[in-house]
């Protein structure tokens, strides 16, 4: 990443030209603490952050980010100047803006998991965002949705939506590689809007509501657009995600030696995975459905590691830049506390994913668990998650999870497993 004492310069003397701030001479102290609404510009639509700016001193900068029922602490915050700079942690995205007034900062959120390049002007203020009213339960329960409708790349999803007071409104869309994670917005007259924004995702749904029918538009960030359409259908469902991803015809292991963080070839024919029971979790960590598979996998490792429970991950990074790629590797490693071995497996794509990984018939989806006992013979491959945000269904594969790990942990030990 470039230096940051560089970007401090640039952004003060564009953003003070740009917006008139105050000058370095009338610097502001600090920002307002408390509730902050934050809005990102997607090419004229906007996107609604909330913000907490929790505390704000000469030692301790400290803020927090609404995602939905997600709160993302972010402590990695520097200032030079008038200029704020916010990283995100887990994903290699920051904040650059300037501080005009103790209530009222702008600049731009620069993503790099998407190039040096990428950057959405924001403006943030102090204060709650105005509630909204909208029409009692019209939005409440379940919906069978199809994105890019008639197109060749048309897919499913589930979607999943709660009404609050004061035109409040939460959910998110199951799809069968994921879910889109936390969404909030509002319901207001006949338009509703939904929002998420994690640190590598900015994802904005907006939809006209007519009757038992939705039809709307769906931008993640500012490089893809798409339409959608949803129904009402409590009966609804997507093929089962254990059945997407299967091992090609005369395989029944798995079979690969990648690097891990430090640098040593690691294997699942390694003695220390010898009749052991083994997830293998295919992932990157830019995928926000695999913090959520990893949390729940470090859950199981830390549970079960004694009875003979084994994890490795093999990611998949977007940076070509393999510096770069271990970097981000390391703080996904470091903030979400893995205890399991993350193997660096090369350049984030599905087809490079299904070429490293033969075995497979295809990558479909990052995370994609593959369920190994303990005489090395694949089980079960789990494509895609249902993470938290999804509420029952989360719940479900928790349990069954969990369930099928201890069962595979019961069963003997077969044979030597060459993998």
């Amino acid at each position: 990443m470039p230096q940051r004492n560089t970007f401090a310069a640039i952004a003060l003397v564009l953003l003070l030209l740009a917006c008139n701030g105050p000058s370095v001479n009338n610097m502001v102290e600090r920002p307002t603490l408390g509730r902050w609404s934050l809005e990102l510009d997607l090419n004229g639509n906007t996107l609604p952050v909330h913000l907490e700016v929790v505390a704000m001193d000469s030692a301790t900068w400290i803020m927090q980010v609404m995602n939905g029922a997600e709160v993302i602490t972010v402590k990695d915050i520097e200032r030079h100047g008038d200029s704020l700079f916010v990283r995100m942690p887990l994903y290699d995205s920051e904040f650059k803006g300037v501080l005009h007034t103790a209530d009222h900062m702008s600049g731009v959120w620069h993503n790099y998991l998407r190039g040096p390049d990428y950057v959405i002007p924001f403006e943030a203020r102090s204060g709650a965002p105005p509630s909204t009213t909208g029409p009692e339960d019209a939005l409440k329960g379940q919906w069978r949705v199809h994105f890019s409708p008639g197109k060749p790349d048309e897919y499913n999803a589930i979607g999943l939506f709660e009404q609050h007071e004061g035109g409040r409104a939460t959910g998110t869309f199951l799809t069968e590689t994921g879910d889109y994670r936390y969404l909030e917005g509002r319901v207001q007259d006949d338009s509703l809007l939904l929002g998420g924004f994690d640190g590598s995702h900015a994802f904005l749904f907006m939809a006209a509501m007519r009757g038992d029918s939705l039809h709307g538009r769906f931008l993640s960030g500012t490089h893809f657009e798409e339409p959608w359409v949803g129904v009402r259908d409590e009966t609804f469902a997507l093929r089962d995600p254990d059945s997407l991803t299967f091992l090609r015809e005369g395989h029944d292991m798995v079979a690969f030696s990648f690097p891990d963080l430090e640098g040593n070839l690691v294997s699942p024919g390694d003695a220390r995975f010898h009749g052991k029971a083994l997830l293998v979790q295919v992932m990157g960590s830019w995928c926000a459905n695999c913090v959520d598979e990893t949390r729940l996998l470090n859950e199981l490792y830390a549970k079960h590691h004694e009875e003979g429970l084994e994890v490795i991950a093999v990611a998949f990074e977007k940076h070509d830049d393999t510096v770069r790629a271990l970097a981000g590797l390391e703080r996904f490693r470091s903030t979400l506390e893995v205890k399991y071995p993350i193997l660096y497996a090369g350049k984030a794509s599905k087809e490079e994913a299904a070429a490293k990984m033969p075995f497979l018939n295809h990558v479909m989806s990052f995370p994609t668990c593959i369920m190994v006992d303990r005489s090395g013979k694949v089980r079960r491959i789990r494509t895609g998650i249902y993470g938290p945000s999804t509420g029952a269904h989360y719940a479900h594969y928790k349990r069954s999870l969990s369930t099928y790990v201890e069962e595979l942990l019961q069963e003997p030990f077969k044979g030597p497993g060459l993998r």
